[in-house]
């Protein structure tokens, strides 16, 4: 692996794209003062997940965008992207050649990308520190580290190791395991504390659910009584209406009738008025006549009285003196009174005949007079009564609309109040859900609320499964930091090794009877290494010696030349018997997972003598139980 090309642009002081390519040779790059040496370096630093402004050697991180010259306004972006040659597949990404790319903007966002494909800063941070690279790393030393790290004390000198051993990707991992854990932690508490409190409302909730289950059936009932009233009345309402409306109809064809039977006597009336008009001047003649007629009466009578008192005067006076006139003479003048009577007393009876004559027209123009008067009373009495009734009909016409309007207002108020009652029926249902509602977000209660009950059964076990979820995490962040404190200490041992174990390693023909390092000689079965280093600890980094006489030579080896400490098991040393108790199902003694040499398995057996492997944490109950020594 090495760098193929590393392009800049925007990037400091190079303004202009730049590709710096490293054939296979450079193994520096030089050039006075200024001309972007460092810059190359701040470069590669930055585009492999620096995140420090002052490492790349300023105030604030928009400082490495290149902020203009005198000639060249300021660009808005940096860009820098290295291309790495990885064919020897010392990167854990399926490419041959690896192109990581960083860009970052004036307002402070920033892009990611491994070839080509965007991604997070952790995702180039973790590929690169798989293969000792990248942010932090020892690749890259920058001017006064060398005097850093000689002046470093102990604990800041086992950082720096670590960088180069590539613990610090693990340490990393323990201490974002950790961060979990807390987390997880935290969470356990919450969900312990929202169980509880969830526990402590089930039974008031529970009683206020029942409340409400109890007002909900009062309410249906209540709602139900009142729309059969409402109907019963309705119905009622209804058959009055009804009953209303036939009479109306009745009164409306007697209004007809009646109507007719006025129109009717209206024209008759129109014919009789129209009959007097053309009769009466034949009455007024008649009265003319007649009092014509009278007027004669009253001058017969007159002129018969004055004959009959003429005749009274004519008569002879006995004691008178009759010579006087001719006998003869008074009765010509008596013959002509005679004549005169008869002439007037015809022309009285002719008078008298035309009266009676005019007396009877007289008599029967009265007659027909009284006759059509009478009959326009009538008609008038007939028109009275019509008109009279046809007001009582109208009346009760009027009366029987404002009875019809007034059930009508009825039904129509009888309606809107069904609706309402409806409304408010909807509106309480309403309430109700809403009220199962609240209760079954707030209680899990154990009444007949098959959905409430349900969600919150669900709620619960959703909880119970977040915390055993919780709790395995938790497991398995002991399990990863258990190994990796086994792989930390296993590192510090090989590196302490050099002191004593290596050099004992080294001396080779020098120690007698020399079988070589454990780890070397004994192979372990798949998926229990973790587990034996654990076990074996500082064990698995000792050397094997088959006496112990070959033992004390190495003693005196390391003594001699001052080789500092080993760990030393010899193969041959007096061992306890090891142990034979059965075990439970799921658990074997640790010994049988390892392939040994026979005469080095007495010693391992010896130090392994109370270990046992389990294949899950019912298994370790069991065997405590079953080996409680």
């Amino acid at each position: 692996m090495h760098l193929k090309s590393l392009t800049v642009r925007g990037f400091k002081s190079f303004a202009s794209s730049t590709t710096l390519r490293f054939e296979p040779g450079i193994t520096c790059v030089v050039g006075p003062n200024g001309s972007g040496k460092s810059n190359v370096v701040d470069a590669l630093a930055w585009v492999m997940g620096e995140q420090g402004a002052k490492s790349l050697r300023g105030g604030k991180m928009d400082d490495v965008i290149f902020a203009g010259t005198a000639e060249r306004a300021p660009l808005g972006r940096a860009e820098v992207m290295l291309t790495i040659d990885n064919s020897d597949g010392a990167l854990p990404i399926e490419y041959a050649e690896v192109t990581i790319s960083r860009t970052m903007f004036r307002n402070g966002g920033s892009d990611y990308a491994i070839n080509g494909e965007s991604c997070r800063l952790l995702d180039i941070q973790e590929l690169l520190s798989d293969s000792g690279i990248g942010r932090e790393m020892h690749v890259i030393v920058g001017q006064g580290q060398l005097d850093t790290i000689l002046q470093a004390n102990p604990e800041e000198r086992r950082g720096f190791i670590e960088e180069a051993a590539g613990v610090l990707k693990h340490r990393k991992r323990k201490e974002k395991a950790l961060r979990k854990l807390d987390a997880m932690e935290g969470n356990l508490t919450r969900v312990s504390d929202l169980t509880a409190e969830l526990r402590r409302q089930l039974k008031p909730l529970g009683r206020q659910a029942q409340a409400a289950r109890r007002a909900a059936v009062i309410q249906s009932d209540v709602r139900d009584a009142r729309l059969r009233l409402m109907a019963d009345d309705l119905v009622q309402l209804r058959r009055i209406s009804d009953a209303e409306t036939a009479d109306e109809e009745s009164f409306r064809a007697q209004r007809a009738q009646l109507e007719s039977l006025l129109t009717s006597e209206l024209a008759r009336e129109a014919e009789v008025q129209t009959e007097a008009a053309e009769q009466a001047p034949a009455l007024t003649a008649a009265q003319e006549t007649w009092f014509a007629l009278s007027s004669l009466k009253e001058h017969l009578r007159g002129t018969a009285e004055l004959a009959t008192e003429r005749v009274r005067l004519s008569a002879p006076e006995p004691e008178e003196d009759t010579g006087a006139r001719d006998p003869e003479t008074f009765e010509a003048e008596a013959a002509s009174l005679k004549d005169q009577e008869t002439a007037a007393q015809e022309v009285v009876a002719q008078d008298r005949l035309a009266l009676d004559a005019v007396i009877a027209e007289r008599a029967a123009a009265e007659a027909e007079v009284a006759e059509v008067e009478q009959a326009m009373a009538d008609a008038a009495r007939a028109l009275a009564d019509r008109r009279e009734g046809l007001a009582q009909r109208a009346g009760q016409v009027d009366s029987a609309r404002s009875r019809a309007e007034t059930r009508k207002a009825e039904i129509d108020r009888l309606t809107t109040s069904r609706e309402q009652a409806v409304a408010r029926a909807d509106e309480a249902h309403q309430s109700f859900t809403a009220l199962e509602t609240q209760v079954a977000g707030l209680d899990n209660t154990e009444v007949d609320l098959d959905e409430v009950h349900a969600q919150a059964v669900e709620r619960f076990t959703s909880a119970e499964k977040v915390v055993e979820q919780l709790r395995n995490d938790e497991q398995s962040a002991d399990r990863d930091r258990a190994g990796l404190t086994a792989r930390l200490e296993a590192l510090e041992l090989g590196m302490a090794r050099k002191d004593g174990s290596a050099a004992l390693l080294a001396a080779g023909q020098r120690v007698t009877g020399l079988l070589g390092s454990v780890a070397s000689l004994i192979t372990v079965e798949a998926g229990a290494e973790t587990a034996i280093a654990a076990a074996l600890g500082t064990a698995a980094d000792a050397v094997a010696v088959s006496s112990s006489g070959s033992a004390v030579s190495a003693v005196e080896l390391l003594k001699s030349d001052d080789g500092g400490r080993a760990g030393i098991i010899v193969a041959d040393a007096p061992q306890s018997a090891a142990s034979n108790a059965s075990l439970p199902s799921g658990a074997r003694w640790a010994i049988d997972a390892l392939t040994v040499p026979d005469s080095l398995r007495p010693a391992l057996s010896a130090v392994l003598r109370d270990t046992v492997l389990v294949n899950s944490l019912a298994a370790a109950r069991d065997a405590v139980a079953a080996q409680p020594g």
